[in-house]
């Protein structure tokens, strides 16, 4: 995550460098327009948030048919962030000078490899070696409804640092008819804080931007069949979800 930052800071120090060499103002009325609007692509991780029960016993849902004993100590976490792809449309309406309120709606794809302490047996995986897998991918395609509020600092020459602020509600299309080993609920609500930096060229503005999501409610949905391996969901007190996302924006 350090090198994310890093990255990220030392684009936007080149941007303002090159920022403030420029002699010519562009689209000097682009920012007084009272709609406008404009796409973006960017890059996505996913991550969670996850609360366990100590011991497993204290789960209101512990039964003696799991065969795990109530003083076991069942955890889990995400092994490792995977890049995922971020597409959207953004829709500005400017309130005015400093503030515009954006609505973007879009579709992220993206996936969490979830390990535990104990070993991962998955009904959907047969073929794995000794009937263990060193994680449990959860993928998810997300319906993203954003609607946020862009603080716009000073314009200075053609660049325009920003912060942003507001929720969003994400819808998982992923779902699938199987009896996923940890399964999740469909909808999710986020607080939502990020930044960036507008540019502007002769026919367009440009900006990047890096944002983060909060999941305010437990993702953590029904138990599966009882064919599946119940006690990982079982030892799952809550669990929130997490997105960062580093976007490029053409308006």
């Amino acid at each position: 995550m350090k090198k994310v930052f890093s990255s990220i800071l030392f684009v936007f120090i080149v941007i303002a460098a090159l920022g403030q060499k420029q002699r010519v103002n562009y689209l000097t009325t682009f920012d007084d327009k009272l709609i406008h609007f404009g796409f973006s692509i960017g890059v996505n991780t996913l991550d969670f948030n996850i609360a366990s029960y100590q011991p497993y016993g204290s789960s209101p849902e512990y039964s003696k048919a799991d065969r795990v004993p109530p003083d076991a100590i069942i955890y889990s976490d995400v092994a490792k962030l995977v890049p995922g792809f971020t597409v959207g449309i953004i829709s500005s309406l400017r309130l005015n000078n400093w503030f515009n309120l954006r609505f973007q709606p879009g579709l992220s794809f993206g996936e969490r490899q979830m390990v535990f302490n104990i070993p991962v047996r998955d009904i959907n995986n047969p073929t794995a070696s000794d009937d263990n897998l060193p994680y449990y991918s959860v993928k998810s395609t997300f319906l993203d409804f954003p609607l946020l509020i862009k603080y716009k600092a000073k314009r200075i020459n053609n660049q325009r640092p920003y912060v942003l602020f507001g929720g969003a509600y994400r819808h998982d299309i992923s779902r699938t008819a199987q009896e996923d080993l940890i399964k999740l609920k469909n909808g999710g609500l986020y607080a939502e804080l990020g930044g960036g930096w507008d540019y502007y060229f002769p026919f367009f503005r440009f900006s990047l931007e890096a944002k983060f999501s909060f999941g305010l409610n437990n993702q953590r949905g029904d138990l599966p069949a009882p064919i599946q391996h119940q006690y990982y969901s079982k030892s799952i007190k809550n669990m929130r979800s997490k997105i960062f996302t580093l976007s490029f924006n053409f308006e």
